[in-house]
């Protein structure tokens, strides 16, 4: 291995290992190994934080349905073994179309007052500018009123490490002679 690396510095050669990351990931190489030997309850170890995004947004109640199945379909909304995970909250929006808008509701130059859906959904951060243009394109509102989060949580899939568990103990002995 040594007598690699330096050949490879000595003729100006990069390496890239692309293994570690395959390993930080539940269902990559530590995982499948984890399986193979037959655990099962898998979970990472040491979980990465900093990875998940929010995504809130507001609209009219009647628009939603579309507008959620677009953006579950684009990645948000999953958590864990859960897929369609959304929060909602009843609101009250205002707004006053000036005379270069085109209004869904409402007219130029008047307060609108509209019932609306207030939505959270959890996404993968890399997801951002699909999950983003998602919910432009169908979204109703000529300009969205959104907002992006970037969360502290922990990613469950993501991160150092496999553990899980045997159906049955086994002794030290046991386990290396499988």
């Amino acid at each position: 291995m040594e007598r690699t690396i330096i050949k490879a510095i000595k003729n100006d050669i990069a390496i890239y290992a692309i293994h570690t990351n395959l390993d930080n990931v539940l269902h990559g190489v530590n995982g499948t190994i984890a399986r193979k030997l037959g655990l099962t309850n898998l979970s990472i170890l040491a979980p990465k934080t900093g990875l998940l995004s929010k995504l809130y947004f507001y609209i009219p109640a009647q628009d939603a349905g579309k507008t959620m199945n677009a953006l579950f379909e684009a990645g948000a909304g999953h958590i864990g073994n859960y897929s369609e995970c959304s929060f909602q909250v009843n609101g009250v929006g205002t707004f006053k179309p000036n005379e270069a808008a085109n209004p869904f509701s409402g007219e130029i130059g008047k307060r609108q007052v509209d019932e609306e859906l207030k939505i959270e959904m959890l996404f993968p951060f890399y997801l951002e500018s699909r999950v983003v243009q998602t919910l432009k394109a169908h979204h109703p509102y000529e300009e969205v009123a959104y907002e992006v989060i970037q969360l502290n949580n922990q990613h469950q899939e993501i991160g150092s490490g496999i553990t899980g568990e045997w159906e049955t103990p086994l002794t030290e002995t046991e386990f290396l002679q499988n």
